[in-house]
C-alpha cells in the first residue's frame, strides 16, 4: 500500500511541472471515485502504433502506475495498406470504409494480431501488465456485404473479456475485429468500434490518439477546445476543415449526443496523454457537447440566486457584496444554460469592462469558460478588465489581451484599444480606483 502511495506522490510531483497541484489532486480524486471501466476509453490509430509506440506505452504505463487502467482500442490502417499492397491486393474504399474481400481477411487478422501484440509487448517491457484481446468483444454483423465484403458493424458489446482484464489489474488492449453469431471474423472500423464501446461504458474520458495531436484549424494550428453547442455549425461550414477531420468531428458530435453532459472527447498525441487528462489546460483538442450560452442586457431573466452562487463558489473565500445586483448595472451578461460559467460586463466611460468572470470548479478544464469568452468576444470588439496578480486565470488573460499594465494590487488587461494611450490610461485609472464588490466571508 505504501508503494502505491509513494508512486502516486511521485507522479503528482512530476505532473506538477504541467499544472498546479490543486488541479492534479482534483483530477486524481475525480478519477479514483469512478468504477474501473468508466475511467477512459483510448482509441489508438495504426499510425500511432507505427510511429509512436514507445511514447504510447510510456503514457499508458504512467496511468497504470497511478492506479488507473484505461481501455485501449486500436486500428491498423497504415499497416494493412502496406501488407495488402505487398500481397498484390488493391486498396478499395466505399463510403470512407475499406473494402475487405475474402482473400484479404487472413492478412487483416494477422496484421491486427501483430499490432496488438506489439503494444502488449511494449507495455510488458516497461513492467506494465496488459492483456491482448483480439476477439470476443465486438459481436458484429455484415455492414454492407455487397459493397464492402467482410466489413462489420457492431451489434453488441461483450464486456466479459474487458472485466476479466481489469479484475487482474491489467490494461485491456482490444483489436477492432468483430465476429458474427456463426463465428465469421469481420473487419470493423476502429473509430466505429471505439464509439460503440463508449456508448456502452459511458466513460468519464474518451481519448483519440493521433499523430496530428488534435483537430487543426485553417492555419494548421491545433484547436484547443470545441464547445459543440456554440461552435459545431460554424466549424462544419469552414472550407479548411478537411474531409477526414470533418468526418471525425461529425462522429464525435453524434457520439456525445448519446452520453452524459459531462462527457468529453480529447484528441491528442500519446506523449501528451497525461497532460490532457490531469491539467485544466490539457493538450490537443478537447471536444464537449457543452452548454448553450445565454445573453442578457440587464438582470431581467437572470436567476440571481444561481448567479450569486456561481460567483461566490468561483471566488471562495470571497463573496459578492449583499447589494451587488442593486449597485451594478450590467452592460451584457453571458451565462451558460446550467449556470456553470458566466461573464458580467458593465460599461465604464463608454467602454465595456469585464466585472466578473466565474467558472465552477467542476467545469474547469472543460473549455466551458473559453466557450463563454468566445461568444462574448464575437460581439465585444473592445474590452478592459483587472485581475489580482496571483489569479491562475492570468495566463489565459495574457493570451487573450493586447496589453497589460501592472498596478500595485492588480494587473490591468485590454484588447481592441488600438494602442490609444490616452484611452488605456483612462482604463488603468478606472481599475486603480474601482471599488471592490467582493468581500472576505469573515469581513
Amino acid at each position: 500500500m505504501n508503494a502505491v502511495l509513494d508512486t502516486r506522490q511521485t507522479i503528482v510531483r512530476l505532473l506538477s511541472a504541467m499544472g498546479s497541484a490543486k488541479e492534479i489532486h482534483q483530477y486524481l480524486k475525480r478519477f479514483s471515485q469512478l468504477d474501473a471501466k468508466r475511467f477512459a476509453v483510448v482509441k489508438v490509430g495504426g499510425a500511432v502504433l507505427r510511429d509512436d509506440l514507445t511514447e504510447l506505452a510510456s503514457s499508458l504505463t504512467f496511468l497504470q502506475r497511478v492506479g488507473l487502467s484505461p481501455i485501449v482500442v486500436h486500428g491498423a490502417g497504415p499497416q494493412l495498406d502496406a501488407e495488402l499492397s505487398a500481397a498484390g491486393i488493391e486498396k478499395r474504399m466505399f463510403d470512407g470504409l475499406r473494402v475487405t474481400p475474402p482473400q484479404a481477411l487472413g492478412i487483416v487478422r494477422r496484421v491486427f494480431h501483430q499490432q496488438n501484440l506489439a503494444l502488449v509487448d511494449a507495455l510488458h517491457a516497461m513492467d506494465t501488465p496488459a492483456t491482448s484481446v483480439v476477439s470476443g468483444v465486438f459481436a458484429a454483423d455484415w455492414l454492407d456485404r455487397a459493397h464492402l465484403g467482410l466489413v462489420g458493424k457492431v451489434e453488441h458489446i461483450e464486456l466479459a473479456p474487458i472485466d476479466a482484464s481489469l479484475r487482474r489489474g491489467t490494461i485491456p488492449i482490444i483489436a477492432s475485429l468483430g465476429e458474427t453469431e456463426e463465428g465469421q471474423i469481420l473487419n470493423v472500423n476502429a473509430d466505429f468500434a471505439a464509439n460503440e464501446l463508449v456508448r456502452v461504458l459511458q466513460p468519464y474520458k474518451i481519448v483519440f490518439l493521433t499523430g496530428t495531436g488534435g483537430l487543426l484549424d485553417g492555419a494548421g494550428k491545433v484547436i484547443d477546445s470545441i464547445n459543440l453547442s456554440t461552435e459545431y455549425a460554424q466549424l462544419m461550414a469552414q472550407p479548411w476543415l478537411t474531409g477526414g477531420m470533418r468526418l471525425k468531428l461529425a462522429q464525435i458530435a453524434d457520439l456525445l449526443r448519446d452520453l452524459p453532459p459531462a462527457s468529453s472527447v480529447s484528441i491528442t498525441r500519446p506523449a501528451e496523454l497525461a497532460r490532457e487528462l490531469f491539467t485544466h489546460k490539457g493538450s490537443g483538442t478537447l471536444v464537449r457537447r457543452g452548454e448553450k450560452v445565454l445573453r442578457f442586457d440587464s438582470w431581467d431573466g437572470i436567476d440571481r440566486d444561481r448567479m450569486r452562487a456561481l460567483v461566490d463558489s468561483s471566488f471562495t473565500p470571497r463573496r459578492l457584496v449583499a447589494d451587488y445586483f442593486e449597485r451594478t448595472r450590467p452592460y451584457r451578461v453571458y451565462v451558460s444554460e446550467n449556470y456553470r460559467a458566466a461573464m458580467i460586463l458593465t460599461c465604464e466611460d463608454d467602454l465595456p469592462y469585464l466585472d466578473k468572470f466565474a467558472v465552477l470548479e467542476d467545469a474547469q478544464g472543460e473549455g466551458l469558460g473559453r466557450a463563454v469568452w468566445q461568444v462574448m468576444r464575437a460581439e465585444t470588439p473592445r474590452l478592459f478588465w483587472r485581475s489580482r496578480p496571483g489569479n491562475p486565470v492570468n495566463a489565459f488573460y495574457h493570451e487573450q489581451s493586447d496589453g497589460c499594465f501592472k498596478l500595485p494590487k492588480f494587473k490591468v488587461f485590454w484588447y481592441g484599444l488600438d494602442g490609444d494611450f490616452s484611452v488605456i490610461a483612462r482604463c488603468v485609472a478606472h481599475c486603480a480606483g474601482r471599488q471592490p464588490t467582493l468581500v472576505h466571508v469573515n469581513g
